[in-house]
């Protein structure tokens, strides 16, 4: 199986052989499940503090007082150090200390990876998420591009290569999350863009990081969350011909993790 390549400019350039990896079944179901994965052993553990709601002098006055035998504030009658009380303590409450790891075989997260690998080279997977572009999948550019340091020119060579169309589409998709979200951190809510994958990192990485929606990595490092984000694959993506060739000395499948 070949591909064309292009250039700086956008013009073919010549062709190269894909790595065997382009030909994996595709597995939605073990892509969903090698992202769901990574993101919960992503999670940050969090909870209140063990004597939150507890820090009061309440007691409980006992029987015989015509009254609850709930925990009460001494000198007073209003009811504290419990769930249903004002400034009570939270029932059940997050465990900071609970187990939200998720776990998967590493033979089904590496076919998982290499089926997305391949689903990057389908055009009605990539159409169905949403990318904008034009020409034959995948993209594969001559390695010149991974020693571009400037933005501009990072710019110019997607213009070029007709895939700046699917940046904008990423910038103008930014939109504000609904609910209380917007309070911790994350107010808007980001498009996905073009994923470029490089052999070897000269410079683009720094020139590619601000463009919106546009992920930058290593071919040693792809994972399925990268590949299919939001366990969706078909992930507009951009190979440099080193990367191909790094994934072709990593043609085992067992090597490809």
């Amino acid at each position: 199986m070949k591909a064309n390549v292009i250039d700086l400019s956008g013009n073919q350039a010549g062709q190269i052989d894909l790595p065997a990896v382009f030909d994996e079944e595709y597995r939605p179901d073990l892509i969903k499940r090698a992202v769901l994965s990574a993101q919960a052993n992503r999670l940050q553990s969090y909870g209140p503090h063990f004597y939150a709601g507890m820090n009061t002098s309440a007691r409980s006055w006992g029987p015989g007082h015509g009254v609850s035998r709930v925990p009460r504030i001494i000198n007073a009658r209003r009811a504290a150090g419990i769930p249903m009380a004002k400034g009570g303590r939270r029932s059940h409450a997050p465990q900071p200390n609970a187990d939200q790891t998720e776990k998967i075989n590493i033979k089904e997260r590496r076919k998982a990876i290499r089926s997305a690998i391949a689903a990057t080279a389908v055009s009605d997977l990539v159409s169905a998420r949403g990318h904008v572009f034009s020409g034959e999948l995948p993209v594969v550019v001559k390695s010149d591009l991974e020693s571009l340091n400037k933005t501009s020119d990072v710019k110019k060579f997607l213009v070029a290569a007709g895939l700046w169309g699917d940046v904008e589409r990423a910038k103008n998709g930014r939109t504000i999350r609904a609910g209380k979200g917007k309070l911790r951190g994350r107010k808007y809510k980001n498009r996905k863009s073009l994923l470029i994958v490089v052999g070897k990192d000269q410079g683009l990485g720094k020139a590619a990081r601000n463009l919106p929606g546009v992920d930058f990595i290593n071919v040693d490092g792809l994972n399925a969350e990268m590949l299919a984000p939001g366990t969706h694959a078909g992930r507009l993506t951009l190979w440099t011909e080193a990367s191909l060739q790094r994934l072709a000395e990593r043609n085992s499948q067992e090597q490809i993790r």
